[in-house]
C-alpha cells in the first residue's frame, strides 16, 4: 500500500476518523485547513520529525482541543517527510 493512502484520512465513519491504533499517534497538519493523519510512534524519534515537533510546540504549544498535536507544516512537506521515514 502507498504511503499517500496508508496517510490519507478516512471519510467513511466519524468513528474511524476517532480511532488510533495502538503505537500510533494522531497529528494534523497544515496551515490554514489542517488534516488528520495517524502517524506510528516510531516517526518522534526521527531527527527530521523532531524538528518539526519543535516548530509546532513553538507554534501551537502541546495541547490541541481535537485530541491531536498539530504540525505546522504543508501537507506536501509532511507526506514528503514521512514517507522518507517509511523507507528508512
Amino acid at each position: 500500500m502507498a504511503i499517500r493512502q496508508m496517510l490519507r484520512r478516512s471519510l467513511s465513519s466519524e468513528k474511524r476518523l476517532n480511532e488510533v491504533p495502538k503505537g500510533h499517534l494522531a497529528v494534523y497538519v497544515g496551515q490554514n485547513e489542517k488534516k488528520r493523519f495517524v502517524i506510528p510512534l516510531s516517526y518522534l524519534n526521527h531527527p527530521s520529525f523532531q524538528e518539526l515537533l519543535s516548530h509546532a510546540e513553538e507554534e501551537f504549544g502541546f495541547h490541541h482541543p481535537m485530541g491531536g498535536l498539530t504540525i505546522p507544516c504543508s501537507e506536501e512537506l509532511f507526506i514528503d517527510l514521512t514517507s522518507h521515514l517509511s523507507r528508512a
